[in-house]
């Protein structure tokens, strides 16, 4: 069965797209601090990033109310900035500060908000899925027309159990699977026969659809039709998000060659949202079209950090020739997470 794709809609107001673009740039700029205050041992523990994904998260949310429920799994700094929590108190909270939305006991995967309705960040793969059921459960019970967006990764278990229960139900539950086309560090080409995940919900009579996750537009398109397949009492619904993260599963793993590659062609902040009149130092000029300056600046730093340049200085070198050209200026040296502009790394 070939996946169906919902195009993306025109009708989006200038409003909307700024709004989408300070959104995904929020959580590009909050991301990439808190990767900088890891390398400097200020934030322990795992830390999941989630640059590279922001699409994602900010098209759902677009198509959420107030009401509306949101479970997710480790990597979950996006979805709490983007459904109204503090930023300040997320980022104390991986800090382990008191002032943190666990009391700096919880730390990055646990983190949760009553009043606006984000039930974590969880651990354990695949556990809030079973959970994000029950979520929507409640309000079926209640009699409401509440939807629970419940997200996990390519690579999560428990949810062929929790599809059957959901499809026998007629649950208000939309199933997020953000595909960043890795389970942890394992390409998916490598793990599984069957690439298309939503049509493994079919077994169990459960519709979906498969999106461009690095289009917010998209996005925003098939979430408004999955809401309303679950208000209508017609749920479950199955969305899964072709996406890719660019960084490793978790702090601690290495960034690879693929990802520079991936940055120079499909930015998701740059698609869409950006400003139509963009500086000339937004990016060089192979990928000036493709890649906004946070992309290109992240691709830059990863191409120092991947290249390895040779150490040794050759005896012609030690002695200048006379009236020869200075040599050029070498770029900054970048410090984990820091970003900088085309002209200090070119």
């Amino acid at each position: 069965m070939a996946a169906r794709k919902t195009p993306a809609k025109s009708n989006t107001s200038k409003e909307e797209l700024l709004q989408f673009y300070r959104q995904m740039l929020l959580i590009r700029r909050f991301e990439e601090k808190a990767g900088q205050l890891y390398g400097m041992g200020l934030i322990g523990g795992f830390c999941h990033l989630y640059i590279g994904q922001e699409a994602v998260v900010v098209g759902l949310e677009a198509a959420a109310k107030e009401g509306d429920k949101r479970i997710t799994s480790y990597r979950d700094h996006a979805h709490m900035l983007t459904c109204g929590m503090d930023p300040n108190g997320v980022m104390a909270e991986l800090a382990g500060r008191e002032g943190g939305y666990s009391h700096g006991k919880g730390g990055s995967m646990h983190m949760f908000s009553k009043e606006k309705h984000f039930y974590g960040g969880h651990g354990i793969v695949g556990a809030q899925v079973p959970l994000g059921a029950g979520l929507a459960f409640a309000d079926k019970y209640l009699g409401n027309d509440n939807v629970t967006f419940t997200y996990f990764g390519d690579g999560a278990g428990q949810v062929y159990e929790t599809y059957n229960m959901a499809e026998l139900w007629n649950l208000p539950v939309v199933f997020v699977i953000e595909n960043n086309q890795y389970a942890m560090g394992t390409s998916m080409k490598r793990s599984t026969k069957s690439p298309s995940l939503w049509e493994r919900g079919a077994a169990y009579g459960i519709k979906g659809e498969a999106v461009d996750g690095m289009d917010v537009l998209a996005v925003k398109a098939a979430a408004e039709k999955a809401v309303a397949v679950c208000r209508a009492g017609d749920g479950p619904y199955i969305l899964e998000m072709n996406t890719y993260r660019y960084r490793g599963h978790s702090m601690s793993d290495r960034l690879g060659d693929l990802v520079e590659r991936f940055m120079a062609t499909r930015c998701p902040i740059r698609r869409n949202t950006a400003p139509a009149k963009r500086s000339r130092r937004c990016a060089p000029k192979k990928t000036r079209s493709n890649m906004c300056a946070t992309c290109w600046s992240r691709a830059a730093i990863v191409a120092k950090m991947t290249s390895r340049p040779s150490t040794r200085k050759s005896r012609s070198s030690s002695t200048p020739a006379p009236n020869s050209p200075k040599p050029a200026p070498s770029p900054p040296k970048a410090s984990f997470g820091q970003t900088f502009t085309p002209e200090e790394t070119d």
